[in-house]
């Protein structure tokens, strides 16, 4: 038999096992619900703010509506008028405070620092980081601390929402998770999501909080792993983010913390750019296509699943050659994100 033949026999292999993490994903990964918030406010929402005026004019309102203790934002010396920004969009809300951040010290990454700022004026009983560009619906911190209960720290994976520029990468990157690996996998090798996380207090200062991280990209992941007791969630349901705005955005966002992501070894990196090119896009080239198909269909079908909008997965023989700038902007050294060298 041909090379070849062997070769895309091994992806359809590896086909198929997404597909059946993706069919298992579909059954058991557990989902937020909207719930009621408790009577009793113990929550603090901490949004660490880096040049997010636009964003924050959008999702502050729905952050106050939340029914949390304290609602708290942190400028991190912006350049926007992100301050402004935060101040008009709660107006004269009483759980509301805006904070000033001060420059990051040695070994600390902007947003550790920043997310350690907020840790240190907070005052509730459960700590809650959350991006500015993620939109909070109705319920969403109550059913966020319902997940919450019997747990150290859970986090929550939020719909995309995106443009026609990015749309095909951001989906293709972040909603491949739910194909990746069965959800007991990816709890058990604490994979988070830094745009929605919550911690009881206690435990957030037992394992030490942003400072035992403060160098991490993926700080998310880093604190996963020192928990004890973690859950991750769906959370399409009650939170959206649109995380970037455009093409080029998308590609120096998702190269800031690639090489993180691939265990910050640059042979795994370029693995998974063969991997994903050998899936989703050479079995077109090669006429190969009930493979194509197979790869298209399953990320229509995640993209249904996760209640997005399904003409980023039709793009999905693209993705891949898409990523290409992503992998290697992240093996370059100098990468620099809002103003800020990774």
């Amino acid at each position: 038999m041909s090379g070849d033949f062997f070769f895309f026999f091994g992806v359809f292999l590896f086909l198929l096992l997404r597909w059946l993490a993706l069919l298992f994903n579909l059954l058991a990964f557990p989902r937020l619900r909207p719930r009621p918030t408790p009577p009793k406010p113990t929550a603090s929402l901490l949004v660490p703010a880096r040049n997010e005026a636009e964003n924050l004019k959008r999702t502050l309102p729905a952050l106050l509506r939340q029914g949390a203790l304290e609602v708290l934002v942190l400028d991190d010396l912006s350049e926007d008028g992100t301050a402004q920004a935060a101040l008009e969009a709660a107006g004269n809300h009483p759980a509301f405070r805006l904070l000033r951040g001060a420059p990051p010290p040695p070994g600390w990454t902007g947003k550790n620092w920043a997310c350690f700022q907020l840790a240190q004026e907070a005052r509730g009983e459960v700590l809650v980081f959350t991006d500015a560009d993620v939109l909070w619906e109705e319920g969403a911190l109550g059913g966020l601390l319902e997940a919450l209960e019997g747990k150290e720290m859970v986090s929550a994976l939020p719909r995309q929402e995106v443009g026609l520029r990015e749309g095909a990468l951001v989906a293709f990157v972040m909603n491949g998770l739910l194909s990746f690996l069965p959800h007991p996998l990816l709890e058990g090798l604490r994979v988070a999501n830094g745009q929605v996380l919550a911690f009881r207090r206690a435990a957030y200062l037992a394992l030490g909080g942003h400072e035992a991280v403060k160098g991490e990209v993926l700080e998310d992941v880093a604190l996963a792993r020192r928990a004890r007791t973690y859950g991750l969630f769906l959370g399409g349901g009650l939170f959206r983010a649109r995380m970037y705005r455009g093409y080029g955005e998308a590609v120096a966002g998702f190269a800031k913390n690639f090489l993180a992501v691939h265990l910050k070894n640059p042979a795994v990196l370029l693995g998974s750019a063969f991997y994903h090119l050998a899936l989703y896009t050479l079995p077109w080239f090669f006429g190969r296509w009930e493979l194509g198909l197979m790869g298209l269909l399953e990320r229509l079908w995640v993209q249904k699943a996760l209640g997005g909008p399904l003409w980023p997965a039709l793009l999905t023989p693209l993705a891949p050659l898409l990523l290409l700038p992503v992998y290697l902007l992240a093996l370059l050294p100098g990468r620099r994100w809002k103003g800020r060298k990774v």
